[in-house]
């Protein structure tokens, strides 16, 4: 059944790319040596799910142009958070370079679809 409209922020397409993005980092982070959970693995994982939840949240504060904003900004945060996390996963050896470039644009590809919403948002 189409809808006309959005219903969920499910829906969106960045919030799509985001989950597939936070699984996929996830998969790989499992390779990860266990003396760099606290130090790399946490913060990368904790950075590639927040990018989802402020894309959520933000859909839920639409009504609010300014707290729409201000939460998509958030994830555009968390999304080049991600980019960092898994450079430095990249230099420790921990993740393979091509693996790493293929989520690290992976994760441009979700901060190109965040700024477009910002970009064409309705005042």
């Amino acid at each position: 059944m189409n809808h006309p409209f959005i219903i969920s922020y499910r829906e969106l397409r960045v919030y799509q790319a985001a989950i597939d993005l936070a699984v996929q980092v996830f998969e790989h982070s499992q390779t990860f040596p266990p003396e760099e959970r606290e130090l790399l693995t946490v913060p990368l994982l904790r950075a590639a799910q927040l990018v989802c939840v402020y894309v959520a949240q933000a859909w839920l504060r639409r009504r609010y142009h300014s707290a729409f904003i201000a939460t998509l900004n958030q994830a555009e945060a968390e999304a080049a958070a991600t980019q960092v996390w898994l450079e430095l996963a990249v230099l420790g050896t921990y993740l393979d370079a091509e693996v790493g470039q293929e989520l690290h644009h992976a994760c441009r590809q979700v901060l190109m679809a965040l700024d477009h919403l910002i970009e064409h948002a309705a005042a």
